[in-house]
């Protein structure tokens, strides 16, 4: 794939500084690292490697990359190896989507305050499709899901919101069957949403409670109990944004799908159309147009979006992907078991491991020759701030 003609780091590298110095004081730890990470992503920076066919004798050098879950050009290798530690746990049952949205007045305080509501809203959302799909009169079973949180709209706005995907069904309270929702039908969105209001409000209320949230600005007479129930008061009746997606084609379209959606960052480089000292001009895609082409172009100007890029960084140690229930970490593997032994289907084969005897070439990548196929092995490694002793030109790399 080729190297998009703009970037996320050209901007940055080019109005990082000014943007840095207007915004003095005003600018996180975690948010500087971030720039500071993209910036140097896949440059001489990071050190690198040059790598040389065994055959035709073409060389090419490619930079480290930062991995820093914020970069554009990093979610791609990430995906691809979340893929694979996940394919094991895929189930022959439908898979439906379920995304939870904090209305936008609340997400004003998500704002401020991102680790304790960004986690409440993980919380309350798992809790209320495990509720529900427990309810006897629902399905009277226990499920699990894979939670992730994005934080953003299409045009970089703060719209905070939980992407779930559940498998279709869950076991018996006393685990000795598997119970399946109904073909096409997961729960009823009405309920989920009702269920997720007074979850989320209760938490929210316990968050202020307990000194948990900040106040700043036009919310500020927020930080006294009676003005802030006064103020939660009408969120109790009005309708809280909750729905499902249809299920997916199959089982093999899940990870696939999910992946888009584990590893996104607020904005891809694919989107961005130009840039200059003033403005920066992105695609969106404008959701209140019902029908028709939603495609449209954005132009910002260039604080402004550094800004709105900014806001989506998570605070450090914050995890992003989380799994409840059934496929919750510490008893996924046991579960899965007993389920496909429910289904009474086999565990995906592996692929085989390569024979002790093998051959196995140090220093050899899994790429081969752009030019020939053949093999290509590094051939000489350079340290963070190192300039590369070839001069073959770096190799086009993947956003």
């Amino acid at each position: 794939m080729p190297r998009p003609k703009l970037e996320i780091a050209d901007i940055f590298r080019a109005h990082g500084p000014a943007w840095r110095q207007a915004n003095a004081g005003h600018v996180s730890l975690s948010q500087l690292k971030v720039m500071s990470a993209i910036e140097a992503c896949r440059t001489e920076a990071l050190g690198g490697h040059v790598a040389g066919c065994t055959k035709c004798g073409h060389h090419h050098v490619a930079y480290n990359s930062c991995k820093n879950r914020h970069c554009p050009k990093c979610q791609g290798p990430a995906a691809r190896d979340w893929m694979e530690a996940r394919a094991e746990d895929l189930l022959p049952v439908e898979y439906f989507h379920v995304v939870f949205t904090l209305p936008a007045e609340i997400a004003q305080i998500a704002y401020w305050n991102k680790k304790a509501v960004y986690g409440l809203l993980f919380k309350a959302s798992a809790e209320t499709v495990m509720t529900i799909a427990a309810d006897p009169k629902r399905m009277g079973a226990r499920v699990g899901m894979t939670s992730v949180l994005h934080t953003w709209g299409s045009a970089l706005t703060h719209h905070p919101h939980i992407h779930m995907i559940v498998p279709g069904g869950g076991l018996s309270p006393d685990g000795t069957n598997w119970v399946a929702c109904r073909p096409g039908f997961f729960l009823h969105v009405r309920v989920l949403s009702r269920l997720f209001r007074r979850l989320f409000l209760e938490g929210l209320m316990d968050l202020h409670r307990i000194g948990e949230l900040a106040f700043f600005g036009d919310l500020e007479r927020l930080a006294e109990a009676d003005a802030f129930a006064s103020w939660l008061a009408p969120f109790r009746k009005s309708e809280w944004v909750v729905y499902a997606k249809p299920p997916f084609g199959g089982p093999e379209a899940v990870l696939a799908y999910l992946s888009r959606y584990t590893h996104r960052v607020a904005i891809s480089n694919a989107r961005l159309v130009s840039a200059d000292a003033q403005t920066v001009a992105f695609r969106w895609k404008d959701y209140r147009i019902k029908s028709g082409d939603r495609q449209k172009v954005m132009r910002l100007a260039t604080p402004e979006f550094i800004r709105r890029f900014l806001i989506h960084v998570l605070p450090d140690g914050f995890h992003r992907i989380r799994h409840y229930g059934l496929l919750a970490s510490a008893t996924r593997k046991a579960n899965i078991r007993t389920i496909r032994a429910l289904l009474c289907v086999r565990r995906p084969e592996q692929a085989a491991a390569s024979a002790p005897d093998a051959e196995i070439i140090p220093l050899t990548l899994r790429e081969p020759c752009p030019c020939c196929g053949g093999p290509m092995r590094i051939i000489e490694i350079f340290r963070r701030g190192q300039k590369p002793m070839s001069r073959a030109p770096p190799r086009e790399q993947a956003a």
